[in-house]
């Protein structure tokens, strides 16, 4: 295990894990996402609070980067961290079973700690590239998201919605959330997705950086996926957040969650949820996506999963159930 770790594998060293130790002994690591995204900010902020605390809990807290949310889930389940952020919907998915953790069953051991952000399904097309709606992206060059990130899984639904498969594209790339902004400026793809919570910086880099425009994603498909999806709903990116969209452009969404599992012990678990809300303001001012988040919605929003009982055992006591 130690050639794990001078690997620098997100592995996670939890004695905590087994149930047999406290909090004060243990040593966490939180799945995020691309660097650039708003996940491994979320995680980065995380691990900034709990480690303000470490010299009184003996909590120690990285969040390395990852593949997103289904690589996180599966690396939970597989005891090689124990805490991640994921979509609402691929909490829903692997909580019973369907859609990328078909083959793995229902998981009745993940645990939801927190919501975060709303994270909007977001097109970002280079304005040469004639793309006005997403209909508009078949027969283009489309970065669709690697494999194990929610962005891919949130596409793959989207096009089984619409009966497309990749062969829909000129080209389907599978780019990471970190590269695509700069391969849409190379000019190698003509559009990218991403479910993001805004502003984001990869959106930012690919609109100041070259002719680059937010697309909506509307239409009966999509409505049809808000109305029967109880982890979807509408949303819109705001105008003039970005350089080339000054109108506020209309799409659909989910929820930034925060989750762990049975495997995770009730005193870490309480530790770094105390460590987060108790810091509350200080949460806030550590992304803009953060800017608006209310603690209330966070204890309910997204959460498909039950609460794991290190939170609910902080919750309570901060009257927030």
């Amino acid at each position: 295990m130690g050639n794990r770790l001078i690997a620098g594998a997100a592995v996670l060293l939890l004695t905590g894990l087994t149930g047999t130790a406290s909090a004060a002994d243990s040593f966490v690591t939180i799945g995020t996402g691309g660097q650039t995204g708003v996940y491994y900010v979320v995680g980065q902020s995380i691990c900034k609070l709990v480690n303000r605390d470490s010299s009184t809990t003996g909590l120690k807290c990285t969040a390395p980067s990852t593949g997103g949310s289904v690589a996180n889930l599966n690396s939970i389940r597989s005891g090689d961290q124990n805490m991640g952020v994921a979509q609402s919907d691929q909490q829903f998915n692997a909580l019973n079973g369907v859609g990328a953790f078909a083959d793995q069953g229902s998981w009745d051991d993940l645990r939801a700690v927190f919501g975060v952000h709303p994270e909007l399904f977001t097109v970002v097309a280079r304005k040469d590239a004639g793309i006005n709606s997403f209909d508009d992206l078949k027969g283009k060059r489309v970065n669709i998201g690697n494999p194990g990130s929610g962005q891919r899984a949130t596409m793959d639904v989207i096009m089984e919605a619409k009966g497309w498969d990749n062969s829909a594209f000129k080209l389907a790339s599978e780019l990471k959330s970190a590269e695509q902004a700069q391969a849409l400026c190379d000019n190698k793809i003509d559009a990218m997705v991403f479910v993001v919570g805004h502003p984001s910086g990869s959106i930012q880099e690919a609109t100041s950086s070259c002719e680059a425009v937010i697309v909506p994603v509307t239409g009966g498909e999509i409505s049809a996926l808000v109305e029967e999806k109880p982890y979807y709903a509408m949303g819109k990116v705001p105008g003039g957040m970005y350089t080339g969209t000054d109108a506020e452009v209309d799409t659909f969404g989910v929820v930034a969650t925060f989750v762990s599992s049975t495997a995770s012990d009730e005193d870490t678990i309480y530790a770094v949820v105390k460590a987060v809300f108790d810091n509350f303001d200080r949460f806030k001012k550590l992304h803009p996506a953060f800017a608006n988040l209310e603690k209330e919605k966070m204890v309910t929003d997204g959460l498909s999963a039950p609460l794991h009982e290190g939170a609910i055992k902080y919750f309570k006591e901060d009257g927030l159930m």
